[in-house]
């Protein structure tokens, strides 16, 4: 069986530093559903794909 393209799922320590941001800018975000990840029983979970197509897309928004 081969492996598809599966990104490494990243915790929000994981992101909060990939981003440059704090942990509870995290949790904010998903409170406010800014931003989507996969909860995996108590730990929140982000594939390292969406979150760069997410900043893509940002980034398009914001530079018009």
């Amino acid at each position: 069986m081969r492996r598809q393209n599966i990104s490494k799922l990243m915790n929000v320590d994981e992101l909060a530093e990939y981003l440059g941001l704090k942990k509870q800018t995290i949790y904010n975000w998903l409170s406010k559903k800014k931003i989507s990840g996969i909860k995996i029983g108590k730990v929140w979970r982000f594939d390292k794909n969406y979150i760069n197509k997410w900043l893509k897309e940002c980034s398009k928004t914001n530079n018009g």
